[in-house]
């Protein structure tokens, strides 16, 4: 019988950051450039006005990302990757090739129900 080692502290805090609810989406989007607010409902209109906000507090706690504050009238605030941040595109990446490739078959399923829009690219 194999050994198990245990988990490497870093990768679990790593799993525990990516995992929230929304996060990946969130990061995905920020991937584009820096967005506002408005920008992140808009794209992501599942996503409640309350938990965006955690999930936005939560990413900038990490250091993943910046709140810039524009001093304009009236105010405006954009959310932008760090470096930290910027270093997740591979991961953010690779999870794309794999649903890509693996949950976007016909009769795919998630969260028992279809996936729309796979089958153009199926």
């Amino acid at each position: 019988m194999m050994a198990t080692e245990p988990m490497c502290p870093r990768y679990e805090k790593a799993v525990e950051i990516l995992s929230k609810k929304w996060t990946g989406l969130l990061l995905r989007q920020l991937m584009q450039g820096p967005q506002r607010f408005t920008d992140f409902r808009t794209a992501i209109p599942a996503l409640s006005d309350r938990l965006l906000s955690q999930r936005l507090k939560d990413l900038e706690a990490e250091g993943i990302i910046n709140r810039v504050v524009i001093d304009s009238m009236p105010v405006q605030i954009r959310y932008e990757l760090t470096d930290k941040g910027r270093a997740l595109a591979p991961v953010v990446e690779a999870i794309q090739g794999w649903a890509e490739e693996w949950c976007c078959r016909p009769g795919s399923r998630a969260l028992g129900r279809r996936i729309e829009g796979c089958e153009e690219r199926a």
